[in-house]
């Protein structure tokens, strides 16, 4: 199984299951500002970046349900029209100064570390390695999973520009622009 099913798979796991003590860690850690590398290969090429994620705040339970609403309406323009009317609540810098604007930060227990979904109202970039990127019509969110341990180290994936739906069995299924998986790596808090 490649790590991209994964992801998705474990995306729609966070952002729909019910959460596990989630209030207590989402409140509990921010601000928090993470550095990693976003690192990319491909069978035409590769390529790594810093990466700098900003979180001053998690959204509680409500405010996931009312998004999973939108999104299991069906109409990307609404989901897209959502996250943009929702206030700033942090930033995904991808190594280029540009501080893209976190929407929609949420967390989830996983014992001793957590679970950290977030995501965009538009794209970081349309990485295909090895080739001219270039947008391409509804791919205008960006996802990332971070899986981190209790002292906030560890790893993810980010998908820099995604679709969003809900499938037939109502899990939260995302299409990335690129087929090539984005790790993050070395995650750890600035201090």
């Amino acid at each position: 199984m490649r790590i991209k099913t994964y992801t998705r798979h474990l995306l729609a796991a966070i952002v729909v299951a019910v959460p596990i003590a989630a209030a207590g860690v989402a409140s509990a850690q921010t601000p928090l500002t993470l550095t990693g590398t976003a690192s990319v290969q491909g069978p035409t090429g590769s390529g790594s970046r810093p990466v700098t994620i900003r979180i001053d705040k998690f959204v509680p339970d409500a405010e996931r349900d009312a998004l999973i609403a939108v999104i299991k309406a069906g109409k990307p323009a609404d989901t897209l029209k959502a996250l943009t009317a929702k206030p700033d609540i942090g930033y995904v810098d991808a190594g280029g100064g540009t501080k893209t604007p976190i929407k929609f930060a949420y967390a989830r227990s996983t014992g001793d570390g957590r679970l950290i979904t977030f995501v965009t109202a538009q794209p970081l970039a349309f990485l295909n390695p090895g080739a001219a990127a270039k947008a391409k019509e509804g791919f205008t969110l960006a996802l990332g999973l971070l899986v981190l341990t209790s002292q906030n180290t560890g790893d993810g994936e980010l998908s820099p520009a995604a679709k969003v739906r809900i499938d037939d069995k109502g899990a939260v299924v995302t299409e990335e622009y690129s087929a090539e998986v984005v790790r993050l790596l070395k995650i750890a808090p600035v201090k």
